[in-house]
């Protein structure tokens, strides 16, 4: 009987050992150790020391099985595997964001639609100042011609709108106060070499010491007095515009000739007014014509205060007048030294050659002065920029097509930009109508996106 008891308290005790262990296997490392410090903690509190190690029993076929289903599952959501697909994933998705953007054009089609292609190059950049202006004379050669003698008009050679030659005779006018001046000149010059014989006699007489002293200084007097006074009616007629040449061929002219004054050219040029004609009285200071000399003309601009810091003497300036012009460049001249209170701008003349007369004073036009030059290593026009997913772009020929490439732009002006990364220099790019590559490449996105 007592054997019997043995042995089914031994069955017992197995039993619950082997659940016991069972237990483990489902709990995990974490709970086991929980569950060997609470155990150990106990059997330390009662009975003062631990336990001894026992063997580690085998576990049953089914809970083998159910292991390897848990370390299955735990694999496929191992982080670390997981995160090598997601990354590889985003480095497929990464590629595929900068995949190259190609739009296939022939030829033929690109002729047709204008599109043409350039080499990229260095450049030089101009930094430039858009302003408006007017053509006005150069009045250093304009001159208001005067009568500088009153009289009655008698011929008028010259007309408005007439060009002149320096000497031409543009008028002749009747006037009886140059007849006096003539006169006189005439006269004095009569006087002087009359004077001049008497005081080369007496001379004579007094070195021979045949006639008193007195007589030979009376006559050197006079003859002084003569030369003073042929002197000034000289003058006279020079102030009225008569050369030496002239003057000499006075002394043979006819008597009829003595009232004749004739109004000439100064200088070559164009007849821009004319104040007087035939019949009529001239005052001495009647402005009778206006001649201009267009070969050069003057262009003053209107620069507010704030650019005028930017201007100096000497810069070039582009102008141009619109299509029925070519476009002209001059040079500045002069900066006014204050600012027009009506217009609060300064102004400032620049000197425009004007051979053959196309720039006419009055013309309005638009003048583009560079203010600053610096060379880019690569200059293109702006109208070759097409600004795709927020960023500029050039489109490179390339042998697929006509490549969408973002580009980083540098200094520009009113025309052209620098590129400072994305295309070298000697590659080939759209340079007009790119507005339609980015339509064609707009649509083709859109086509895959379906």
């Amino acid at each position: 009987m007592k054997r019997h008891t043995t042995f089914l308290i031994a069955a017992v005790l197995a039993g619950g050992l082997a659940l016991g262990l069972g237990g483990v296997r489902y709990l995990g490392p974490e709970s086991v150790t929980a569950q060997k410090k609470s155990k150990d903690t106990h059997h330390h509190d009662h009975h003062g020391h631990t336990d001894k190690p026992k063997a580690a029993p085998v576990p049953r076929a089914g809970h083998k099985e159910q292991g390897k289903s848990a370390e299955r599952t735990h694999d496929a959501h191992d982080p670390k595997e997981h995160g090598h697909e997601k990354q590889g994933h985003e480095e497929h998705g990464h590629a595929h964001e900068h995949e190259a953007k190609v739009v296939h054009l022939r030829e033929a089609k690109r002729k047709e639609l204008g599109i043409e292609v350039a080499t990229a190059q260095a450049g030089s950049l101009k930094t430039q100042l858009s302003l408006s202006g007017a053509i006005t004379f150069n009045k250093d050669r304009l001159v208001h011609v005067v009568s500088r003698i009153p009289g009655i008009v008698r011929e008028v050679r010259k007309n408005l709108g007439d060009t002149v030659r320096a000497g031409d005779v543009m008028a002749v006018i009747d006037s009886r106060e140059l007849a006096d001046a003539k006169g006189a000149y005439l006269a004095a010059t009569e006087r002087v070499t009359l004077i001049a014989e008497t005081f080369q006699r007496e001379k004579d007489l007094w070195e021979k010491k045949i006639s008193a002293a007195e007589d030979y200084f009376k006559a050197k007097h006079a003859l002084a007095e003569a030369r003073i006074e042929l002197r000034l009616a000289k003058q006279k007629l020079m102030a009225l515009g008569f050369s030496e040449a002239s003057l000499k061929q006075l002394v043979s002219e006819p008597e009829a000739s003595l009232t004749r004054y004739e109004v000439v050219a100064p200088f070559a040029g164009t007849v821009i007014e004319k104040h007087l004609n035939v019949g009529e009285f001239v005052k001495d200071d009647t402005e009778v014509f206006h001649v201009a000399d267009l070969r050069t003309v003057w262009v003053n601009l209107n620069v507010s205060p704030e650019d005028l810091v930017r201007v100096e003497k000497g810069q070039r300036v582009r102008l141009s007048a619109g299509a029925s012009l070519p476009e002209a460049e001059g040079k500045i001249s002069y900066i006014g030294p204050v600012v027009v209170e009506d217009t609060r701008t300064g102004t400032v003349r620049a000197d425009l050659p004007n051979p053959d007369g196309r720039w006419r004073p009055g013309l309005f036009v638009t003048a583009s002065l560079t203010t600053k030059e610096t060379t880019a290593s690569v200059l293109v026009p702006k109208i070759a920029i097409q600004t795709i997913e927020g960023n500029p772009t050039v489109f490179v020929q390339t042998p697929e097509g006509f490549e969408a490439r973002p580009v980083t732009l540098g200094q520009s002006n009113e025309t052209h930009v620098e590129i400072i990364v994305g295309l070298h220099s000697g590659e080939r790019y759209a340079a007009t109508e790119t507005f339609l590559l980015k339509a064609e490449l707009a649509k083709g996105e859109a086509g895959h996106a379906h």
